[in-house]
């Protein structure tokens, strides 16, 4: 039977061979210098044994995310959220085994092109994540990816119209029915119909397995936080801390954060006046069958 430091050695090898997977994956600068840091900096003289810090470790998981973005002039917190990159953040992340969706996510973090399109950019980065069929892009080809003006359609115009759309973003069924016309299995839970408990197993559950993922609806200032409705999927649940991490897809505005359960319950559990004064709450997104 292995040691916990044989575990956590286990663990970390596993990470740092995924991160370079999701680098080869999706090179770009950011994920290149992390590749190298990652080689130069992981192996001892005999080249076979990890000995990077659990802290340089971490910061790795975390520029793979907020590096873009790094210098960017975000909003305070409140006190009860925690900051991706901050020292808890990245411990939460690190204790977590409830992240599967993370890496994907990462790998196709957007931030939504307009202050209305927070439900389209957590769409796109979902679809992206789950590798469904693409349209193509002109500027892009060969290659084929949903983007913030490509995932919108005629079918998608039916549902919520494009002029709706701009004024006055999306609502929680809207999030369920654009994602439903794509090959790919959504289930939506209002909060007024679940409890915390419901909501932490559910999600937590997705977010332990491969290809399933979970976007969440909520009220902004039932977090403390500036100021209406917001949408944005999660990423990990860090089971010890009883939090949830949430890919803030308005990262000009505020950085990923650690949110508890039931604040994050609490703020799905506002009533939305634009969706017939029904609660916010989450979707449940996976493959059509499931696995």
């Amino acid at each position: 039977m292995r040691s916990a430091a044989s575990r956590r050695r286990h663990r970390r090898r596993d990470w740092f061979a995924r991160l370079e997977a999701a680098c080869r994956q999706h090179r770009d600068r950011t994920c290149h210098s992390i590749d190298k840091l990652v080689h130069s900096s992981t192996l001892s003289s005999t080249g076979r044994r990890i000995t990077m810090s659990a802290r340089l470790y971490s910061l790795l998981l975390t520029l793979l995310l907020i590096a873009p973005s790094a210098f960017s002039e975000t909003l305070k917190l409140p006190d009860n959220l925690t900051g991706f990159g901050s020292p808890s953040g990245e411990s939460f992340l690190i204790e977590s085994t409830a992240k599967e969706a993370y890496f994907p996510l990462a790998s196709n973090f957007l931030t939504q092109k307009t202050q209305s399109y927070c439900g389209v950019a957590s769409i796109v980065m979902v679809l992206n994540a789950l590798n469904v069929p693409a349209p193509s892009v002109p500027e892009y080809e060969p290659y084929r990816t949903f983007t913030q003006d490509n995932v919108l359609n005629e079918r998608t115009e039916a549902v919520l119209p494009r002029e709706v759309l701009a004024k006055q973003g999306m609502t929680l069924d809207q999030i369920g029915a654009i994602l439903s016309t794509q090959p790919i299995k959504a289930e939506v839970f209002h909060a007024s119909d679940a409890n915390p408990e419901q909501f932490r197993t559910q999600a937590s559950s997705f977010l332990s397995k491969p290809g399933h993922f979970v976007i969440v609806n909520y009220l902004r200032k039932a977090m403390g936080q500036e100021k209406g409705g917001h949408i944005s999927p999660l990423a990990a649940y860090d089971e010890k801390a009883d939090r949830f991490l949430i890919l803030d897809v308005a990262r000009y505005k505020y950085p990923p954060v650690w949110v508890k359960t039931v604040d994050l319950f609490g703020a799905m559990n506002t009533v939305d006046s634009d969706n017939e004064n029904r609660t916010r709450g989450y979707v449940l997104i996976s493959s059509p069958s499931g696995q």
